[in-house]
């Protein structure tokens, strides 16, 4: 658990108040923990569906950290009058928990994503982080009976982190049905990192991310997300609905 967990409400959801080195010191604590520890990585979107699904709702309160994932968070911290300490992307919170899991000899398995696509995204990043052992890994293509099987497996392989990258909320909703069966410290979803780790997909350049835009760049490579980008105009006008609502009481 983080100690002292210090947590911000965006529309009912509570997530951490954390930078980057206080999730990383969190992450040190799970490992070093019995059980799977659970972290979520809310977006404007999540904290949307959260909003409309109580089941995502409960999962997301019942992680051991919750990292406000995304620009929209920050804006809407700032609308609370509560800005955010820092902004902990969770593909950056991702890559350096792997690089310290590295240095502390554990390993890591990648579940997820198109068939090959984590098998790349494993070489790569041995290629990045000297001493990274990868236990396992697998696509994200299966049949809802064969999550038992594939949940044994990563049991099996004796990895210390799990990273589901199957979208959310199937990631979330996987690791949470099966905690108790991964044998693994901690588990995360991390969504479309492993085809960025992989090279499948470009991540944005370091402009776009100092700007909170990788929704921008995201939607120049994959117009189809269209209809997703719209949620964050309207989970603003959410967020500001909600506090003048609060704010007249």
């Amino acid at each position: 658990m983080v100690s002292e967990r210090e947590k911000l409400d965006i529309l009912g959801v509570e997530v951490d108040r954390v930078t980057m080195d206080s999730a990383l010191d969190a992450f040190r604590g799970f490992l070093d923990s019995d059980g799977c520890s659970l972290i979520v990585t809310p977006n404007s979107e999540i904290v949307l569906n959260a909003t409309k699904d109580p089941s995502l709702a409960e999962l997301i309160s019942s992680a051991d950290l919750v990292i406000p994932d995304g620009i929209g968070l920050v804006y809407a911290s700032r609308i609370a009058g509560s800005p955010l300490k820092e902004r902990v992307t969770g593909i950056d919170f991702s890559y350096n928990a792997l690089k310290l899991l590295a240095e502390r000899g554990g390993s890591a398995y990648l579940f997820g994503s198109k068939p090959g696509i984590a098998e790349k995204a494993a070489e790569k990043l041995k290629e990045q982080i000297p001493g990274l052992r990868i236990a396992g890994f697998r696509d994200g293509y299966y049949r809802p009976e064969e999550e038992a099987e594939i949940a044994a497996g990563i049991m099996a392989s004796g990895a210390d982190f799990l990273l589901a990258a199957l979208g959310s909320p199937k990631q979330e909703k996987f690791i949470a049905d099966h905690r108790e069966d991964l044998g693994v410290r901690a588990a995360i979803g991390v969504g479309g990192s492993l085809d960025v780790w992989s090279g499948t997909l470009e991540r944005a350049p370091q402009f776009y991310i100092d700007h909170g835009l990788e929704w921008l760049f995201r939607l120049k490579q994959e117009p189809k997300r269209i209809k997703r980008t719209a949620k964050l105009p309207l989970f603003l006008i959410k967020v500001l609905l909600t506090g003048r609502k609060n704010g007249d009481h």
